[in-house]
């Protein structure tokens, strides 16, 4: 208000889902949604806003791929930032590493010695690289998901240790598809190093997934990376980065059930806007 926007251009109205947000969803007054969340709330936000616009960001358990021909000192920096960046609690936060046999062992060894020297603490200290998760309740789950693949032959390379709301930078191996912290999203500071041999493989395990929001390839091979921009289907796919990057000015947003519409300056205009066409005839 105080930058100059017009009264009433802004309305903030605080409840929780369950009152506030059906009632915002259902009302006809409203002409557009736009939610970030889970898929289960995103559905029931689509089955109940009627014929409104809706744009919904629900989620990832994101991939990124490792071709033999990858720097490593470009990627490693770059998943250490990517799978433990704000407790690993983001959408396009990197879960899962898919290696090449040729780096796995280069990479593992260097990423696990980073690993251990980010600073756990006090988000208000800026020298803290990892602090709390938003809720205990989280970092409990985060515990019980990682207890669930331990039981089921996956190994903790580091961490997997709870403190109240901290939970640790943990890394695991040896992990299958079916398991929780491969298969959902975790919205932890987890992630899991998945060792291939072939790059199609990669490429198939990455697009495994019932979420499709980005992913990233680190290859120094540009028809492998059109490949992959082929075969996955997600909303975006990141070229030597990971699919935590992301821009303002960048169509941002997923398929599958990572939700559907886009986010970006231009495209959040385009997904606001009606389309309105006029036809003028001119008769002498």
């Amino acid at each position: 208000m105080e930058a100059g926007l017009p009264d009433g251009a802004l309305n903030v109205i605080v409840g929780s889902g369950s009152t506030v947000g059906d009632w915002l969803v259902s009302d006809e007054r409203l002409s557009m949604i736009t939610f970030t969340g889970s898929p289960p709330v995103g559905r029931r936000i689509k089955e109940r806003s009627g014929l409104k616009k809706v744009t919904l960001e629900l989620g990832n358990n994101s991939a990124c791929i490792l071709d033999k021909s990858a720097d490593l000192d470009l990627a490693i920096p770059r998943c250490i930032m990517g799978s433990f960046a704000y407790s690993g609690q983001v959408c396009i936060s990197v879960q899962r590493i898919y290696l090449h046999k040729a780096v796995f062992d280069e990479f593992t060894s260097r990423f696990l010695e980073q690993t251990k020297k980010l600073k756990i603490g006090d988000p208000l200290d800026e020298d803290t690289d990892v602090g709390p998760m938003i809720t205990e309740e989280d970092a409990i789950r985060t515990q019980e998901w990682i207890d669930e693949a331990k039981g089921d032959g996956a190994k903790v390379l580091i961490g997997g240790k709870r403190e109240g709301a901290v939970y640790y930078p943990t890394v695991l191996t040896d992990v299958k598809p079916e398991m929780k912290v491969v298969r959902l999203e975790i919205f932890a500071p987890v992630v899991s190093l998945i060792k291939f041999d072939d790059f199609s493989d990669a490429v198939k395990m990455t697009d495994n997934s019932i979420y499709g929001l980005q992913a990233g390839v680190f290859t120094k091979d540009i028809d492998r990376a059109f490949q992959a921009v082929r075969a996955i289907k997600v909303g975006g796919v990141i070229i030597n980065d990971v699919p935590t990057y992301r821009a303002d000015q960048m169509p941002y947003g997923g398929v599958k059930e990572s939700g559907i519409g886009r986010e970006g300056l231009k495209y959040a205009i385009e997904e606001m806007t009606d389309l309105r066409m006029v036809v003028i005839n001119l008769k002498e």
